[in-house]
């Protein structure tokens, strides 16, 4: 079975220096990606910018924004599963300038910027043939975690959704706590390793898809 996964932030350039960017260290979606390769899956990881090395034994794209992540995902389709844990930028400046911004000009106090493809939600809205027949995310959120991630997997439309309180120390931390978001239930994985966590939902995937 095929697995695609994201992992990371994205980046999107202001000028040749500046960016829009968030705190993801691609920690926990490298570990999801080498658990299903474990578990006898052909991984591709799509991978924003991260200091991190390429896992060995699966296939590893590098993008840099959100729109190139997109079409990599696009790329690797079909899958029979796609797993984005990626910390897709909502918002990229409505222009890239080709100069680096000078202060003293008021450029960076008001600062147009454009929606970002919902590649979430654009992967659960495929039609069957090519939309992977399971579709997990990823809600990292600071406050009302559980109703946050609940709406979130309405909304977006994906099977599976998990819920992780990123208002400590999860993002560029070694260890995570989440709820898995699905039509039959919810469960609990406590506090553990980034790859003890990556453990458990791939084998709940590798579960659902035998």
């Amino acid at each position: 079975m095929k697995a695609i996964v994201t992992a990371g932030p994205t980046l999107e350039p202001i000028d040749p220096v500046r960016f829009l960017s968030n705190r993801s260290s691609g920690q926990q979606g490298y570990a999801i990606a080498e658990a299903l390769r474990d578990l006898g899956f052909e991984v591709v990881l799509i991978s924003g910018p991260v200091a991190l090395n390429d896992p060995k034994g699966l296939q590893t794209v590098r993008i840099e924004t959100a729109r190139e992540m997109l079409a990599a995902v696009n790329d690797q389709l079909p899958a029979d599963v796609f797993v984005s844990v990626a910390a897709v930028a909502d918002w990229r400046p409505a222009e890239t300038a080709d100069r680096k911004l000078k202060l003293d000009k008021g450029a960076m106090a008001s600062l147009p910027l454009a929606e970002n493809p919902d590649i979430l939600k654009t992967i659960s809205h495929y039609g069957l043939g090519h939309r992977p027949r399971l579709v997990v995310g990823f809600a990292a959120e600071t406050h009302d975690v559980v109703a946050h991630a609940r709406a979130k997997r309405d909304r977006k439309g994906c099977d599976w959704i998990v819920a992780n309180d990123v208002s400590g120390d999860v993002m560029g931390g070694a260890e995570n706590a989440a709820l898995l978001i699905t039509p039959g239930g919810e469960e609990e994985f406590a506090r553990a390793a980034k790859s003890e966590l990556a453990r458990n939902l791939a084998s709940r995937i590798k579960q659902a898809l035998s």
